[in-house]
């Protein structure tokens, strides 16, 4: 990847972030903890590597994109209304009873594949796309995005096992490893230890990436994308809550409330990372 589509895919997480907390705003619970650390991921995904068509989102050869981790919604709202999927003042309304975006994606969205939030079945979701497009002789990729705290759920793992079984390699899964959950850390709440020699142990091709370095997660679907006759999975190392400095590594900020301080320090925050980008 040159610089200047580093610079650019770099200066569209930021604005993802932007829009997130424009749509958490104050006073409003939120999930800015798992949205944000998701930022680079969602950049990359949807303005370098997968195949859209902006002007059909039900293209049929188009790759789909499940966020299993459903409670992130608003990240994959953020990167939807950068593609022009809906009007830009939708941010405004979410969760409300006269918005178009709920708090878990829903199909009346442009550009939801499923619904999802019900962790650990995100997956297999995505197996059963796999499968469809690869009996419809269809070229179009499934990347399925699940939680950390969510490997704890046995139904994930029976869905890894199918699909190492059927051999699909048109399906990518990431794994965002920030290491907190709702109410803590991961490891002290369900600790999984090994978590890429277990993938491997159930027949996916792995791989560990800086899920804050756009070039380095490019990198990881382009070599996922190259893997023959099993699924690939790409572990995203990434910080909660990254980008504001008080919400990154903290659990409160999973589903937490901005108050007016929090709120324009959060957003001088971004404001001051723009120059930087």
């Amino acid at each position: 990847m040159n610089e200047a589509k580093r610079r650019e895919l770099q200066a569209v997480a930021h604005q993802l972030r932007c829009n997130v907390l424009e749509m958490i705003g104050i006073g409003k619970a939120g999930h800015w903890g798992g949205s944000s650390s998701l930022a680079e991921t969602l950049a990359v995904l949807y303005f370098h590597a997968m195949r859209v068509d902006r002007a059909d989102p039900k293209n049929p050869e188009r790759d789909r994109l499940l966020l299993s981790k459903g409670h992130a919604a608003l990240i994959q709202y953020a990167a939807l209304c950068e593609l022009g999927y809906f009007p830009r003042e939708e941010l405004k309304r979410v969760k409300s009873l006269d918005g178009l975006l709920q708090g878990h994606p829903d199909l009346t969205v442009p550009g939801i594949e499923a619904v999802t939030g019900s962790l650990g079945q995100g997956l297999s979701l995505g197996v059963g796309m796999a499968l469809a497009l690869r009996l419809d002789k269809n070229p179009a990729r499934v990347f399925v995005i699940m939680g950390d705290g969510e490997q704890s759920e046995g139904q994930l793992w029976e869905a890894a096992m199918a699909a190492s079984n059927f051999k699909l390699d048109n399906l990518t899964a990431f794994l965002d490893w920030n290491k907190i959950q709702a109410t803590g850390r991961t490891e002290d709440i369900f600790s999984i230890p090994a978590l890429d020699a277990k993938w491997r142990a159930f027949g996916w091709d792995v791989l560990t990436v800086d899920g804050h370095d756009v070039a380095a997660i490019a990198g990881g679907i382009e070599q996922a994308r190259a893997v023959r006759g099993r699924p690939a999975l790409v572990i995203l190392d990434t910080v909660k809550g990254k980008g504001v400095s008080f919400a990154e590594d903290v659990a409160t900020y999973h589903n937490g409330i901005f108050d007016e301080t929090r709120f324009t320090q959060a957003m001088q925050e971004l404001a001051a990372r723009k120059e930087a980008v």
